[in-house]
């Protein structure tokens, strides 16, 4: 059974009755699905199958849980009660028997096996280009190179830009965003360049 330390970290860092609980669903888990990996993703135990997301665990002051990505495909009866699909655990009692939670592991495997492992996400249609503010198209119609760069931006970074200068309340604000933004451009640089290499 291939686990991952930080896992045990983690469990190792929960109230007393946590830990019986994370250490059994492991268990079972692994049990149901040897080809399981064990990673941590914001910040708490999951459990990937095939590249995809199968399952997650995690502990609280109070009580632990455990549920499936997949959970309207994969229903246990509990789903609403608690961040996983099994309620509120506080103790190994509360889970299903072993052969149960194991059947539903392979039913989660099952539909990433499935080409269904994915949850899906409804697409969004794509903004529409933000409009510029006034003040900003006539300054970058008295600078090419500034308005070479604004152009070949991607309409995302077109809006960083707009949006700044059009919250501006105050005349004198929006003219110094205007200057400002004028001077980045002519320099390449996008709105938020300073966060782009960190």
């Amino acid at each position: 059974m291939p686990t991952d330390p930080r896992i045990d970290a983690y469990i190792d860092k929960q109230a007393e009755f946590a830990k019986p609980i994370l250490r059994h669903v492991r268990a079972c888990v692994h049990a149901a699905c040897p080809e399981v990996v064990e990673t941590m993703k914001w910040g708490k135990p999951f459990f990937d199958y095939h590249g995809h997301p199968l399952a997650i665990m995690a502990a609280f002051k109070a009580h632990a849980s455990f549920g499936f990505w997949r959970r309207d495909a994969v229903a246990t009866g509990h789903e609403g009660e608690a961040m996983g699909q099994f309620g509120r655990l506080t103790s190994v009692a509360d889970l299903p028997g072993d052969a149960e939670l194991e059947a539903l592991v392979r039913a989660a495997a099952a539909l990433v096996d499935a080409g269904e492992g994915a949850v899906q996400r409804k697409v969004r249609p794509p903004r529409p280009e933000a409009a510029v503010p006034p003040e900003l198209a006539e300054a970058l119609a008295d600078d090419d190179a500034a308005a070479a760069t604004f152009n070949g931006f991607p309409p995302s970074c077109r809006r960083e830009y707009c949006e700044w200068i059009g919250e501006a309340k105050r005349p004198e604000t929006r003219a110094k965003r205007v200057a400002e933004a004028i001077g980045m451009l002519r320099q390449g640089k996008r709105r938020n360049w300073k966060y782009e290499n960190c």
